[in-house]
């Protein structure tokens, strides 16, 4: 039961030093004790700034102009210092790997409290293990944890103090859907078991809907609105005029216009749109390949030497071929090897066993530069690409580094079909995510190779922004033959990939349509996928696979006037 303000930020405006725009502008909220709090709004909106108000990093730490009053727990926030406030108030940041500071996970899980002078700080540390699952890991090195589980030890690190308050930035950020429902989960044991508020920064809606009981909407650094979660996911007009979606199913009962209360999670879904249509068994359409194999690795086995000297295997025996116009998207859960098959693929490392084919050849002897001129590899920081001072020259460092002809016109062309001409003399380090990612993804299609492999090419996203990048993935198909995008987001896997690549425990498992993946449920519990809500909710009603809100509707629409099922 709620009780009392923990937080209160009152009139707070907030400008960054060489900044001529506010990003707070005269924002107000309270934060009651006992919350589950998400914040949400689109990118700029001033979500982060307003969190790290709570602790005092603003204005202590991020100095700027500054006016209005925050009280934390009784502190204002001014009179006390970041160590002092921190003490209540715990942070997991969107950046989690840069809070893991020790060597072993006991060492960082304990790190906090040993720096507070606490004389139970090992105890502590071992409690928030015990809390967030990693107990078994207490005494492995921090490197050789997955990015599932090193998020699980930010958030260890965080709660150690045990904090009347915690704030974790972008929870399933860069996480499989297991590790996602797990941080969940651990939020939802913090909140309702040990009484701690939970304030989340979130894009994904659909686990605003599960796990979130308060919603508060951020634009142009103004909280507009604080509301239930209900009554928050079903304004729907509201949050879609900002570039916010609620839930597949929100969305879809919304677009149904019926003038009754929306679903947020499946289950209501369900109900909402019950058809009582018997059970039925619908044979999905496998991959059908015609077109000439491009890139192929053959019974591939990687292999490193651990501390302790014994080989351990990253992948093991994987084949798979890719042909000309396949849109490939390679999933699996932390640690399945999906990043080992990227480096293989690009030449970063070389098999222990088997073989690479590119065209039908075996290549003998595999380096980037060599697979460079027909495979590029675009890196999910998108910053790390970045080496000159302007979008143009990041885009043309490539082709004048190959003398290729008419490279004036090419780059002139990508920039075009990247909506980057406007931003073409800004440096590409001081854009947006976004803005970033679509630089990435031209400087893949400028090299014009045969194939372009993409890491996570939508993480740190918001859903937006996201749409934005898919929208991208479509015009690079343009400049190559072939794209693998590695990723976690099973929408975009479900809209725009023609195969999956299933991976696990460095095998891969499935190689299939996502119709087929997505209709296995061993396969999704082997590597912890979740399928997209309106692909779940088409199965919960014996319809066939629909991978969009659309299709969903148009099929439901005439099964609900005929009484019928359409076909498959």
């Amino acid at each position: 039961m709620l009780s009392k303000p923990l937080i209160e930020i009152q009139n707070v405006t907030f400008q960054y030093p060489g900044s001529d725009v506010r990003v707070l502008n005269g924002a107000n909220l309270i934060v009651e004790e006992g919350e589950f709090l998400a914040i949400i709004g689109g990118n700029g909106s001033g979500k982060s700034t307003i969190c790290k108000l709570m602790n005092g990093l603003i204005p202590h730490f991020y100095v700027g102009e500054f006016e209005g009053e925050v009280i934390s727990n009784g502190h204002i926030t001014t009179t006390h210092d970041v160590a002092t406030l921190s003490k209540s108030i715990g942070y997991v940041y969107q950046d989690f790997e840069n809070q893991l500071l020790r060597p072993t996970v006991l060492d960082d899980a304990s790190f906090v409290p040993l720096n507070y002078g606490l004389s139970d700080f090992k105890e502590r540390g071992k409690w928030a293990l015990q809390v967030t699952g990693l107990t078994h890991l207490a005494n492995e090195f921090v490197w050789q944890l997955s990015g599932g589980q090193k998020h699980l030890l930010a958030l260890a690190g965080a709660i150690a103090m045990r904090p009347k308050v915690l704030i974790v930035d972008e929870p399933v950020a860069q996480l499989d859907p297991q590790h996602a429902k797990r941080i969940y989960d651990v939020l939802r044991t913090l909140n309702e078991e040990y009484g701690m508020t939970i304030i989340v920064i979130e894009h994904h809606t659909e686990f605003i809907a599960e796990y979130c009981k308060s919603v508060a909407l951020m634009d142009q650094g103004k909280v507009l609105w604080k509301k239930d979660v209900r009554e928050a996911l079903c304004s729907v007009e509201d949050l879609i005029s900002r570039q916010i979606f609620p839930p597949q199913v929100t969305m879809a009962a919304h677009y149904l216009n019926r003038d009754t209360a929306y679903p947020i999670t499946i289950e209501e879904a369900v109900a909402y749109f019950q058809l009582n249509l018997p059970a039925h068994t619908f044979l999905p359409e496998s991959v059908k390949t015609e077109n000439s194999a491009v890139l192929a690795v053959k019974n591939a086995t990687v292999s490193y030497k651990t501390l302790q000297k014994q080989m351990k295997k990253a992948l093991n025996n994987v084949s798979a071929t890719f042909h000309k116009g396949d849109q490939i998207a390679l999933v699996g859960n932390n640690g399945a090897g999906k990043s080992s098959l990227l480096k293989l693929l690009t030449g970063i490392v070389r098999p222990t066993e088997g073989s690479i084919e590119l065209f039908g050849k075996t290549l003998k002897k595999i380096s980037p530069e060599i697979l460079s001129n027909d495979v590029a590899f675009v890196f999910q920081n998108a910053e790390e690409m970045f080496i000159d001072d302007s979008v143009r020259k990041e885009i043309e460092f490539y082709l004048k580094a190959r003398k290729v002809e008419n490279a004036t016109a090419l780059v002139d062309q990508i920039l075009e079909d990247f909506d980057l001409t406007s931003l073409q003399h800004q440096d590409a380090r001081l854009l947006s995510g976004g803005q970033q990612r679509r630089v990435s993804l031209a400087i893949g299609a400028a090299m014009r190779p045969s194939v372009v492999i993409l890491d996570e090419p939508t993480a740190n996203l918001d859903i937006a922004t996201k749409n934005k990048v898919v929208l991208m993935l479509q015009r690079l198909k343009k400049h190559v033959d072939t794209i693998i995008v590695a990723t976690h987001d099973m929408q975009l896997v479900a809209e725009w990939a023609n195969r999956i690549l299933v991976m696990h425990q460095g095998e891969l498992i499935a190689d299939d349509t996502s119709e087929v993946i997505f209709n296995q449920q061993e396969i999704l519990n082997c590597a912890g996928l979740v399928p997209p809500q309106i692909v779940t909710l088409c199965h919960e009603l014996n319809l066939p696979h629909c991978a969009t809100i659309e299709v969903f509707l148009d099929c439901w629409r005439q099964v609900e006037q005929r009484g019928v099922l359409v076909g498959n």
